[in-house]
């Protein structure tokens, strides 16, 4: 069912080809957004236009784009305005990130993770946000982790990396007070999606006994944009989980942490 607040606007996602990704297009296409859909994987992104296309007679737009490589966030934006497309919902959902002691992953491969999840996002919130503020209106949701709340041996830079993305959004929503625009926060755990196979983690007990379904991330995560919200935590046990986090020394909560990242 078309949502008012934002039918007929146009959403764009990034990392749009898997998991969260492809689910926050769905949501916004069920509320009768117009969707900008960017990821790597050309034929994943036509198989969703058509999914979309035949479920809601969503217009598609889709975009070929590595957004790792530095020039990529500003050729996006210009696209858009070369297209004629305002995008008023900017999902910041393309990252990933990589499992190991962090002085032993891949040099290039770890900068291009921290390019992607830390400067393209950013690149993007600044250049997409500029134009809703001159509009008056518009929402960004920037996908963080739980990873976010604590330090996280064997995902040092990875959960660095989104703790950055929750405090900068967590400013930036604080800054962009009465402009019209808003930028909110998902924090999600451990989620059904590529992430362990492309980290290179294996599942252990822990992924098995809290992952949380990528729809019901995704549907969390629009509802609380929508809602204008700072931040949330999808999941009760991920809710409880970052609370306690404030409640804990820094020292356990890194012990903690490296134990339930154990894998077999």
């Amino acid at each position: 069912m078309a949502d008012p607040v934002i039918a007929g606007k146009t959403a764009l996602v990034t990392g749009a080809s898997s998991g969260l990704g492809v689910d926050f297009a769905r949501e916004l296409a069920r509320r009768g957004c117009r969707l900008v859909v960017v990821a790597r994987r050309e034929d994943r992104l036509k198989q969703l236009q058509q999914e979309l296309k035949a479920a809601h007679g969503t217009e598609v737009t889709v975009v070929t784009l590595d957004l790792s490589q530095p020039e990529a966030p500003r050729a996006l934006h210009d696209l858009m305005r070369q297209q004629k497309l305002a995008v008023d919902v900017l999902v910041n959902n393309a990252g990933f990130g990589l499992f190991g002691r962090d002085i032993d992953l891949p040099p290039r491969r770890a900068n291009e993770m921290l390019q992607l999840d830390v400067v393209a996002l950013t690149q993007l919130t600044q250049l997409f946000a500029r134009d809703m503020v001159k509009r008056g209106s518009g929402y960004i949701l920037q996908v963080a982790s739980t990873g976010a709340f604590q330090p996280s041996p064997t995902y040092a830079s990875y959960g660095a990396a989104k703790a950055y993305v929750l405090n900068y959004g967590n400013a930036l929503n604080f800054e962009l007070r009465g402009s019209g625009v808003s930028c909110t926060v998902i924090c999600p755990g451990v989620t059904a999606t590529e992430f362990l196979d492309v980290s290179g983690q294996k599942r252990n007990w822990f992924h098995d006994a809290t992952m949380m379904t990528s729809p019901a991330v995704a549907q969390a995560g629009i509802r609380a944009m929508l809602s204008r919200r700072y931040v949330v935590v999808p999941g009760w046990f991920n809710a409880l989980s970052a609370f306690f986090t404030r409640l804990t020394p820094r020292p356990w909560l890194a012990w903690l942490a490296a134990r339930l990242m154990r894998t077999p």
